[in-house]
C-alpha cells in the first residue's frame, strides 16, 4: 500500500539526514593534487585500479559529457618533459599534476528557464496522472545541473509552491461550495472515505515520484538547510495544511471512520483496508491522536457503558464475561488491523473499566457462588484473568473468595445433622477449593492464605465437635474391615485429613477422642494396619511435636511388651500341673498411657477368675511392687456353640460371653435373673441382650418380641439358630461410643484443660514474680494451644489465690504476686 511506501520514503529522508555532506564538485576543483604513482604497482594491479584522485579526475571526464552543451573545455593533465624523461628509465616513478579547469563551465542566459519549466511539466504530468515527455534520468541530471550552479534555492521554492498549487485545488472536492453542497450531501459517509483515501494515495505516489526526480536536491541543498523540511515532508504538511485541517473534511472523515468502527462492533463486516489505510494517513501527518484518537475513546466509553449495564440485567455471569472476553479479543484484533499501536493501552483500559471495573461487585455477588458450586473451572479461571486485568479486580474477588469459604463451611461444621458426614463434606470441599485455587486462580499464594485463614475461621466456630468428629473419621479408616481404600489412597486420606487438623484450636478435643478409639482398635485387634497407624502417628508427631504423641507412642509399646509376656506365660502354663481348657490372652496397659476406664465388678465363672489368680502370681512373680486392676469392660473371648445345625463358634465380648455362658446351667432367664447372676450394670446389659436377641446373629430368642429390651422381658437359647458361616462375629455393643463416653471423655478433656491453665499461669508467675492481670492473660493467650475464653482464665487465677500460690497485691487488685 502506499501508505507503507510513504513511511519507507521517511525513514530513508531521515537516515540521509545523518550522511555527512561532501563537497560539490566545483569546491573540490579549487585544490591542485599532485600525486606520485609508482608505474610497478600500476602494472601489477591492473589497469582499472586507480588511485582516489585518478577516479574522481574520471568522474569529471565522464560528468564532462553531460556538460557539453554548455562549454567545449577539456580536463587539462600536463606531463612536463622532467617527467617523461624519468618515466623512460626502469623503476623511476611518474609525477602526474591535477589542475582544475581553465575556465568554469557557463550556463546559458535560458537554462535555467527552459530547465525548470522541463521540470514543471513533468511534475504536473505526476500530478495529473500523464505520461512524461522527458526521460527520468535526464530530469534527475538536470536537477543536479542546477544544483550545481547555485540555483537551489529558487529550485526548491518553485516546486513547493507548484506541489502547494495543486494540494490547493485538491480541496475543491470536499469543500462545501454551494454548487457542490447537494452532491457533497448525497455522499454517504463510506464514500467521502473512498475519496479521501484515493486523494491521500494518489498524493503520497505523487510525492514519492517527484522526490525521486529532485532527490539530488533533497540530498545537497535540503540536506544542508535543517530548518527546510525534506521533499516528502513537504508534502505531507501541504496535505495535513490544505486537506486534513479543513474543519469539514477532518470532522468528516473522522465521523465516517467511527460509523465504520462501530458498524464492525455491530457485527457488520466493513473495508479494513480502507480504515488501516485512513487512520495510518492521520497517523502520518501527526494529527491521528488529537482528531480521532480522544473522539474514539469517548465512543468507546460510551458504547460499552451502555453495553455493560444492559447486558448485566439480561445475561448471567458466565454468559457475560465470556462476552466481556470476546469484546477485548475483538479490540485487539482492530488494533492490529488498523489502529495506531499507541492506542491499544487507553483503548483496552478504557473497555476493561466499562464492562468490568464498573460492576465487578455486581458481577461477584450475582455469580460468584454459582460458578463455586457447579465448579465451572472454565469460567472461574476466565473470572480470574479478567479481574487480574483492572484496577483494584483481585482484591475485591479475593474479599469474595474468602466469604464464600466461611459461609459454606460455616453451614458444613455448624448444622449438627451433618455432623455423620461432616469430616467427609470438608474434605471433599476443601479438594474443590485446592483445585480452583491451582488451576483457576493460578496457584496464587494471597489467595490460597485467604483460603486457609477462612478454613481455620469457620471450623472453630463450633469448639471441640469438629476435633471429635476428625478424630472419628481417622477410627473408621483405621479400622479393620475398611476395604474402601488401598494402602497409597488411605495414605493419601490421611495426609488430607491433617490438612483440616491443623486448622483445629481444640487439638487436645482430637487427641482425647483419638487416643480412645486407638485404645479399642489395639485392644480388640481391629487395627487394620499397623504400617497405616505408625504412619498417622508419624504425622502427628511431626505436626504437634512429641509431647502431643508421647502417649500413644506408649500405648504401642504396651502392646509390644505384652505379645512378649504371654508368650513367656504360655511357657509357665505348659509347666503347669493341672492346664486349663481356657486360652487366656492378657493385655498389661500402663494406666498413665491409656484412657481412664470405669472399674466393672462383674461375677465371672470359676475357671476365669482361678486363670486370672494363675496370671496375677505369673506377672507379680517377675514384676514386683505393680498392681494390676482387671478391665472387664475391653475383654472379649471366642466361644464354641451347638446348634441343631451344627457347631459354631461365636466372637462377642465378654459381657456378652457372661450372658451366654447362663444357658448351660438353664433354658430360660428373666432380664432381672441375668443381672443378678451376671452383676452387669443395668444399661450395658440392656445393650449387650439387644444384642444377642434383636440383631442380625440371634442366638436368644426374646419373649415377647421386639428391638427393645424391657423390665420383665425373658429369653431362652435358640437352639434352631442357622447361620452360613462357621465363626459368627456379634457385634459387640461396647464397641459403639455412648452419649456417656463422650460427655465423660469431653469432660476429661475440660478437666486437662484447667490443670494445663493452673500449670501456665504458675509457670508465668514463678518467672515474673509480679504481674497485671492484663500481662499474665496476654502470656496465656500465647502459651496455651487451645481456645479459652477470659472468664475461664480468670476463674482458675482466683484458685490459685485460693491455694495460695498467688496473691494479690493490697494497693492494686490488678497486680499479682508470685507465692514462692
Amino acid at each position: 500500500m502506499y501508505t507503507l511506501v510513504a513511511r519507507l520514503h521517511t525513514i530513508l529522508a531521515r537516515t540521509v539526514k545523518k550522511e555527512s555532506f561532501n563537497p560539490s564538485s566545483s569546491e573540490r576543483r579549487e585544490q591542485n593534487k599532485t600525486v606520485t604513482v609508482c608505474p610497478r604497482s600500476l602494472s601489477q594491479r591492473g589497469t582499472n585500479n586507480k588511485s582516489p584522485d585518478i577516479m574522481a579526475e574520471d568522474t569529471r571526464q565522464n560528468k564532462k559529457a553531460n556538460f557539453s552543451a554548455l562549454a567545449e573545455h577539456s580536463n587539462g593533465v600536463t606531463k612536463s618533459p622532467a617527467s617523461a624523461a624519468m618515466a623512460s628509465k626502469t623503476g623511476a616513478s611518474k609525477k602526474l599534476v591535477i589542475k582544475n579547469f581553465k575556465d568554469r563551465p557557463k550556463l546559458t542566459e535560458t537554462y535555467t528557464e527552459d530547465t525548470w519549466l522541463k521540470l514543471r511539466d513533468a511534475v504536473g504530468a505526476i500530478q495529473n496522472s500523464t505520461s512524461i515527455k522527458y526521460n527520468l534520468e535526464e530530469l534527475y541530471q538536470a536537477v543536479e545541473n542546477l544544483c550545481s550552479y547555485k540555483v537551489s534555492p529558487m529550485l526548491y521554492k518553485q516546486l513547493r509552491q507548484v506541489c502547494e498549487d495543486h494540494v490547493q485545488a485538491q480541496i475543491h472536492q470536499f469543500r462545501e461550495y454551494p454548487l457542490l453542497f447537494v452532491l457533497l450531501h448525497s455522499l454517504d459517509s463510506l464514500s467521502f472515505l473512498k475519496r479521501m483515501n484515493r486523494c491521500w494515495q494518489d498524493h503520497c505516489r505523487q510525492t514519492i515520484m517527484i522526490r525521486s526526480i529532485f532527490l539530488f536536491l533533497d540530498r545537497t541543498y535540503v540536506l544542508q538547510n535543517s530548518l527546510l523540511p525534506s521533499i516528502w515532508d513537504t508534502g505531507l504538511e501541504l496535505f495535513r495544511t490544505h486537506i486534513v485541517s479543513d474543519s469539514m473534511v477532518q470532522s468528516r472523515t473522522v465521523e465516517g471512520i467511527l460509523e465504520q468502527i462501530e458498524r464492525e462492533r455491530n457485527g457488520e463486516t466493513v473495508d479494513r483496508s480502507l480504515l488501516r489505510s485512513l487512520l495510518g494517513m492521520l497517523s502520518d501527518l501527526q494529527v491521528y491522536k488529537e482528531s480521532f484518537e480522544q473522539r474514539f475513546l469517548i465512543e468507546t466509553e460510551r458504547l460499552y457503558a451502555a453495553e455493560g449495564q444492559r447486558l448485566m440485567l439480561e445475561r448471567d455471569v458466565p454468559e457475560y464475561l465470556h462476552h466481556v472476553a470476546r469484546r477485548l479479543e475483538e479490540e485487539n484484533d482492530r488494533i492490529i488491523s488498523y489502529l495506531d499501536q499507541s492506542t491499544q493501552k487507553p483503548l483496552i483500559s478504557t473497555v476493561e473499566k466499562q464492562l468490568l471495573g464498573e460492576h465487578m461487585t455486581a458481577i461477584l455477588q450475582k455469580g460468584l457462588s454459582t460458578l463455586l458450586d457447579e465448579n465451572r473451572v472454565t469460567e472461574l479461571t476466565l473470572l480470574y484473568q479478567l479481574f487480574s486485568k483492572v484496577k483494584g479486580g483481585l482484591p475485591v474477588l479475593l474479599q469474595f473468595w474468602r466469604d464464600y469459604i466461611k459461609n459454606f463451611g460455616g453451614e458444613i461444621v455448624g448444622s449438627p445433622e451433618k455432623d455423620k458426614d461432616m469430616v467427609q463434606e470438608l474434605l471433599d470441599f476443601k479438594d474443590k477449593m485446592d483445585n480452583v485455587a491451582h488451576r483457576c486462580f493460578q496457584r496464587n499464594e494471597t489467595f490460597i492464605n485467604a483460603m486457609k485463614e477462612a478454613f481455620e475461621s469457620f471450623i472453630n466456630k463450633r469448639p471441640n465437635k469438629p476435633a471429635e468428629l476428625i478424630a472419628k473419621y481417622v477410627d473408621s479408616k483405621l479400622r479393620a474391615g475398611n476395604k474402601e481404600a488401598t494402602e497409597e489412597e488411605l495414605e493419601r486420606i490421611l495426609d488430607k485429613i491433617m490438612i483440616i487438623f491443623r486448622f483445629i484450636h481444640g487439638k487436645d478435643v482430637f487427641e482425647a477422642f483419638y487416643k480412645k478409639d486407638l485404645a479399642k482398635r489395639l485392644l480388640v485387634g481391629k487395627s487394620a494396619s499397623v504400617d497405616a497407624e505408625k504412619s498417622m502417628l508419624s504425622k502427628l508427631k511431626h505436626e504437634c511435636g512429641a509431647a502431643f504423641t508421647s502417649k500413644l507412642e506408649g500405648m504401642f509399646k504396651d502392646m509390644e511388651l505384652s505379645k512378649d509376656i504371654m508368650i513367656q506365660f504360655k511357657q509357665y502354663m505348659q509347666n503347669q500341673s493341672e492346664p486349663s481348657n481356657i486360652e487366656l490372652t492378657v493385655n498389661i496397659l500402663t494406666m498413665g498411657y491409656w484412657p481412664t476406664y470405669t472399674p466393672m465388678e462383674v461375677h465371672l465363672p470359676a475357671e476365669m477368675v482361678k486363670l486370672q489368680e494363675v496370671f496375677k502370681m505369673f506377672y507379680l512373680g517377675k514384676h514386683s511392687g505393680r498392681k494390676l486392676q482387671w478391665q472387664p469392660t475391653l475383654g472379649h473371648a471366642v466361644l464354641k456353640a451347638e446348634f441343631k445345625e451344627g457347631k459354631k463358634e461365636l466372637q462377642v465380648s465378654l459381657f456378652q460371653t457372661l450372658v451366654l455362658l447362663m444357658f448351660n446351667e438353664g433354658e430360660e432367664f428373666t432380664l432381672e435373673e441375668i443381672q443378678t447372676a451376671t452383676g452387669i450394670e443395668d444399661g450395658e446389659l440392656r445393650r449387650t441382650l439387644q444384642s444377642l436377641a434383636c440383631g442380625k446373629a440371634r442366638v436368644l430368642n426374646k419373649n415377647p418380641r421386639g428391638k427393645d429390651v424391657e423390665d420383665g422381658d425373658r429369653f431362652n437359647f435358640n437352639n434352631d439358630f442357622k447361620h452360613k458361616l462357621f465363626r459368627i462375629k456379634i457385634n459387640q455393643i461396647q464397641m459403639k461410643e455412648t452419649v456417656e463416653e463422650q460427655v465423660s471423655t469431653t469432660e476429661r478433656v475440660f478437666q486437662d484443660r484447667q490443670y494445663q491453665i493452673d500449670a501456665a499461669v504458675v509457670r508465668i508467675m514463678k518467672m515474673r514474680k509480679t504481674l497485671s492481670h492484663n500481662l499474665l492473660v496476654s502470656e496465656l493467650y500465647n502459651q496455651l494451644k487451645f481456645p479459652v475464653k477470659p472468664g475461664d482464665l480468670k476463674k482458675r487465677i482466683e484458685s490459685l489465690i485460693d491455694r495460695d500460690y498467688m496473691e494479690r497485691d493490697k494497693e492494686s487488685p490488678n497486680q499479682y504476686h508470685y507465692v514462692a
